[in-house]
């Protein structure tokens, strides 16, 4: 437990959730074939028609398995940063929460995703999304971090 400028606790701790999923760090089933060579999202470029081998996506996206859970986005609140309803996080509850990251939050008991801002006044749960107003921490706000996403699984 560490306390910031204005002594709002800020609490990284492991247990359990219900919700997010436990990624197995057994057998790698995101085993899915790799282009060798760059798609171009601008101007179309010759392209070849053959695949190059596989890439593991546990090991691409996932650094440490036995830290790392998926979850799964409910709500619009986070768009601006393009994390969208019914998109799944990666988040990794073993990295230090820092200013700008966006962390899953239990705030007073309730989960949020939301971007972290520590300011001068005091820690600030940052919506991206003008329709969803921040959530500035009072003194006896019980605010747990309780993990950092490090990848969105966006449906396109």
């Amino acid at each position: 437990m560490r306390f910031n400028r204005t002594n709002i606790r800020i609490r990284c701790v492991v247990g359990v959730i219900v919700g997010p999923r436990v990624i197995d760090a057994g057998v790698s089933i995101l085993s899915v074939l790799v282009s060798p060579v760059p798609v171009a999202a601008g101007f179309p470029s010759p392209a070849q028609d053959y695949f190059d081998g596989r890439i593991d996506l546990n090991a691409h996206l996932i650094k440490d398995v036995t830290s790392t859970y998926v979850v799964r986005v409910s709500g619009e609140s986070m768009e601006g940063a393009g994390i969208s309803d019914g998109d799944e996080l990666i988040v990794d509850r073993a990295l230090e929460p820092r200013d700008g990251a966006v962390v899953v939050a239990v705030l007073d008991g309730e989960l949020t995703i939301k971007r972290l801002r520590i300011t001068p006044k005091g820690v600030v749960l940052q919506a991206e999304n003008p329709a969803y107003p921040d959530i500035e921490m009072q003194a006896l706000s019980d605010l747990t971090i309780w993990g950092t996403a490090v990848r969105c699984l966006h449906h396109v």
